[in-house]
């Protein structure tokens, strides 16, 4: 039964975990910049990285948006020369240039020890229960 005090833990909860990954995005535009990269752009070429080539629509699943919303940043990353994308029948396909994988092998090491740092306050037990709680409530 949801009490009055469950509800506002609720809220607190989600206030905390909101700021949490705020800050967290902040901090995480501030360190891409070293590679000319935000937070939605190396997410796009983390997702695209692991394959040799991604629908746009399995990309836009992937990143749990719309097709046409990632249409401008495909755009603005193909202007730089980081992905490169092609039509099949009716298929967009996209993938990384050669400069595109640089940035990939470059930039996600780097940026997965940045996101990690943000959890030395915690000890790996800490971390484990918090991941397994996390994915508790996920579902």
């Amino acid at each position: 039964m949801k009490t009055k005090r469950n509800t506002r833990l609720g809220v607190l909860l989600w206030f905390r975990l909101s700021r949490f990954y705020n800050k967290s995005n902040r901090k995480s535009n501030q360190h891409l910049k070293e590679f000319g990269l935000n937070v939605a752009q190396l997410d796009m070429i983390a997702q695209i990285g692991q394959t040799n080539s991604i629908s746009q629509q399995e990309l836009a699943d992937k990143l749990l948006v719309s097709k046409g919303n990632i249409t401008q940043l495909l755009k603005k990353m193909e202007e730089q020369g980081l992905i490169e994308r092609r039509q099949e029948w009716k298929t967009k396909y996209v993938s990384l240039t050669e400069k595109g994988q640089n940035l990939y092998r470059d930039a996600i090491p780097k940026q997965e020890e940045f996101q990690a740092a943000q959890f030395e306050a915690l000890t790996e037990a800490e971390m484990k229960q918090l991941l397994g709680l996390l994915k508790k409530i996920q579902k």
